[in-house]
């Protein structure tokens, strides 16, 4: 025989309700009109009025419902994100930045993944935010298949992009080719001459934009433009191309990213070159765990965070007419550690 379920109290229910309108009207001494006027931002509310149906929201501990809301104002206040890769450090760091920037901003995200070269996914993935009523798209865009994507796209609201290297007029970047000179600039003032690039997959338009970067220093140094291996981001594609830099005779690499950097040093060690007694390497992102790199990895830090705010910003900023963000890319920063030194004797 089973036991009996304990019975709940009516009290008990009443407290497992969530708390709503009706109940924060009450505290507050106010009519429900009220607590939607305080609830919408509308701005026909005296201060000390609104002042105590906050106060009453805060004591009853009252959740605002983002559906409620959105029925009451005809606005979503979500902002969407389409991604055609996040499994990057990079645009994986931004999709995170901008859903904290939105929250601060008291926007929520709705995120979706389309292939940027299948038109149907893409299609697809725009229409299921359309039917969030989403306020905005932020394009995480990062290859030229995506850029293309962006082109198509006929979404009915404002799209700003992420990743596309400032390609696309709505772009907001980090200036890839001024931290790709960074790197180079640290290389070549500790003495190299003979430098060589990993670079990143050539349809990443961040790549293309880095490997740009490269020659352009050693030119404006005079210097010969290095060898260049082709990477695909993995620190496997790293290790894989240690042996090729150790045959080009160069001292020095300057690679499109840390997980590759990463990847570098470890061939390089196993090959039983010191870096950067050696050989010295320069990284790019700046990946959490690139100061516990052996060595500690120099590389160019990029704020995804100021990236994403900007990005939010626009986006609410043409929901609601709010001041111009600034579009100028963002300057990079070259975090030296202990992976360069003057090139041996």
């Amino acid at each position: 025989m089973s036991e009996a379920s304990p019975e709940v109290s009516g009290a008990d229910r009443a407290r497992a309700r969530p708390v709503g309108v009706r109940e924060v009207a009450s505290r507050a001494g106010v009519s429900r009109q009220t607590v939607s006027r305080v609830l919408n931002d509308h701005p026909d509310v005296a201060d000390e009025t609104k002042q105590r149906v906050l106060d009453a929201m805060r004591e009853l501990g009252y959740r605002m419902n983002n559906a409620a809301r959105a029925l009451g104002t005809n606005r979503s206040r979500t902002i969407g994100v389409l991604a055609s890769d996040a499994l990057q450090y990079g645009p994986s760091r931004s999709i995170a930045a901008v859903e904290q920037a939105a929250r601060a901003a008291g926007y929520w995200v709705s995120a979706v993944f389309a292939e940027s070269d299948d038109p149907g996914q893409v299609a697809a993935a725009v229409q299921h935010l359309q039917a969030q009523s989403v306020e905005g798209l932020v394009v995480v865009a990062p290859t030229r298949g995506a850029l293309e994507m962006i082109e198509s796209l006929d979404a009915g609201i404002p799209i700003v992009t992420l990743h596309s290297a400032g390609h696309e007029p709505n772009s907001f970047s980090v200036d890839q080719v001024a931290g790709a000179r960074l790197a180079v600039a640290c290389l070549a003032d500790a003495g190299h001459r003979r430098i060589a690039h990993l670079a990143g997959p050539s349809n990443w338009l961040e790549a293309e934009s880095r490997a740009a970067g490269f020659v352009a220093e050693l030119a404006a140094r005079g210097l010969e433009t290095g060898p260049r291996f082709a990477g695909d981001w993995t620190a496997r594609s790293g290790a894989d191309a240690a042996g090729a830099v150790l045959a080009s005779g160069v001292t020095a690499v300057f690679v499109a990213n840390d997980q590759m950097a990463l990847g570098l040093l470890s061939g390089l060690r196993e090959a039983g070159i010191d870096v950067p007694a050696a050989i010295s390497v320069v990284g790019f992102d700046d990946v959490p765990d690139a100061a516990y790199y052996s060595p500690p990895l120099t590389t160019v830090r990029q704020d995804f965070e100021e990236l994403a705010r900007r990005a939010v910003h626009a986006l609410i900023g043409a929901a609601e007419g709010a001041d111009e963000v600034p579009r100028e890319p963002l300057v990079p920063e070259l975090m030296v550690r202990r992976s360069v030194a003057a090139p041996p004797r």
